[in-house]
């Protein structure tokens, strides 16, 4: 019986997907980081952060930072890019089947150059980590390296904006997700880049 089990899981393990995360979004002088995990299902057909119209990402974003969840993502992007905030996930590829991170194959994980990114924008002081997954993903695969290179920087591990996230009371993530105000300028203006 353990044979077949076993036989089981590697034909699941085959048959995940193999998925490419998108590329970061970050201006001139970004100040925080919003992590991911790698984009969801929705996200990556649109090719677009947190695409799922139920995921509650936006909506933190418009009771924290004033950006209307309802405008054009371009316009969104670029009000989360003028008040200091990029955008990436923790991992470059992997194999997940669906949307959910409790999926996604841990051998399969490559992660992003966030050391990098970190190098290339020295202004970022945080890095937001949006849910459990992403924070244990981030700890495994890149935690020491920021931290070498960034012995200051702050990492905030956040509940997930996920709709797959029930377990949480949503005032409570509300309150969590505040801390991205302490990061912000909203009074600079810049152009969201697509590559970083």
């Amino acid at each position: 019986m353990a044979a077949a089990s076993s036989s089981t899981a590697a034909r699941d393990e085959r048959a995940a997907s193999a998925l490419v995360s998108m590329p970061p979004v970050a201006a001139e002088a970004p100040r925080v980081l919003v992590l991911g995990s790698m984009p969801g299902t929705a996200s990556l057909r649109a090719q677009r952060y947190y695409a799922h119209p139920r995921n509650l990402f936006w909506p933190m974003m418009a009771l924290h930072l004033g950006i209307d969840a309802r405008q054009p993502y371009e316009d969104r992007m670029q009000a989360l890019c003028a008040r200091g905030v990029a955008l990436w996930d923790v991992l470059a590829c992997c194999r997940r089947r669906g949307s959910l991170d409790g999926a996604i194959a841990r051998d399969s994980e490559v992660p992003n150059d966030i050391p990098g990114l970190l190098q290339r924008h020295p202004g970022i002081r945080a890095i937001l980590l949006n849910g459990g997954r992403t924070v244990a993903m981030f700890r495994r695969h890149l935690a020491d390296e920021c931290t070498r290179l960034r012995p200051a920087l702050r990492l905030h591990a956040l509940p997930s904006t996920s709709p797959a996230n029930q377990s949480i009371p949503l005032p409570e993530r509300e309150r969590a997700w505040s801390v991205i105000a302490d990061y912000v300028d909203a009074s600079t203006a810049a152009t969201p880049s697509p590559r970083s």
